[in-house]
């Protein structure tokens, strides 16, 4: 784990515990999936609305809370503003709000519709004659839902080869309908596939980065609460809980312990 992916996690245990929100496991299974993909795309925090920049769109909207800890690290605003994490009247709210949060470029929370509307953006830049990139990042889970498919099946009968889908391949889906060897089903659709170490920053950019001339999907391989064996080892038990003052303190000592 890089310093980097390490202090997004503590922030991310900091703020879950001041607020007493969070998806604290899952917002840890994407940690390396957003940092690779503000490596790769055009964006300037002094200037959200900027034109010319790429987008993206966090299709699984309850890792908000990691979403905005990277976006504070890349310069949107100040990480102190994100400890307001789900409080009345803040602006950083369980699922983000593009009206209200720069970096933002979707409102999303409702599984499975994201991925619609990064299809639909980049469809648009197409249409524009830009060559604006469009990446969004889906969970496993919501992949139980038909519009994903079917917005797949939109971007490959367009030809959107400026849109690239990370899949957040975390195994949170054990408890509902199993998707077994997701990469071939995307392949069965025809995109362009690439699996990777879902905790690998350096080959998720890479990913990212390889020319495709369909819609190209990241199946990432994660694991739900990476960087804390307690989050990992008990991840049912934690996915929608707040750390106490006493787990914080535990949960800090395990993820500096993390030694991969």
């Amino acid at each position: 784990m890089t310093p980097e992916a390490r202090d997004i996690r503590r922030a991310i245990l900091r703020v879950a515990h001041a607020s007493g929100h969070g998806h604290v496991p899952t917002c840890f299974s994407v940690v390396e999936s957003l940092l690779a993909t503000y490596d790769v795309l055009r964006h300037d925090p002094a200037n959200p609305h900027w034109p010319d920049r790429d987008l993206f769109v966090l299709s699984k909207g309850h890792a908000a809370l990691g979403y905005y800890c990277v976006l504070a690290q890349r310069g949107y605003f100040p990480l102190d503003e994100v400890f307001a994490f789900g409080a009345h009247g803040s602006r950083f709210g369980c699922h983000a709000d593009r009206f209200k949060v720069p970096g933002v470029e979707a409102s999303t929370g409702s599984l499975g519709h994201g991925i619609g509307l990064a299809a639909g953006m980049a469809l648009a830049a197409r249409i524009a004659g830009t060559d604006r990139r469009v990446v969004t990042l889906i969970g496993d889970g919501e992949s139980n839902e038909g519009t994903v498919w079917e917005a797949v099946m939109v971007a490959v009968d367009r030809g959107l080869d400026n849109l690239a889908i990370i899949y957040d391949h975390n195994k949170s889906q054990t408890r509902c309908l199993m998707i077994p060897n997701p990469g071939e089903r995307f392949a069965a659709f025809g995109c362009a596939v690439a699996e990777v170490d879902g905790h690998d920053r350096a080959a998720l950019a890479a990913a990212l980065r390889e020319p495709a001339t369909a819609p190209k999907v990241i199946v990432a391989d994660t694991r739900k609460g990476w960087g804390c064996r307690a989050l990992v080892d008990e991840m049912f038990a934690w996915h929608r809980r707040s750390p106490t003052a006493g787990e914080l303190a535990e949960l800090l000592e395990d993820l500096d312990a993390w030694a991969v």
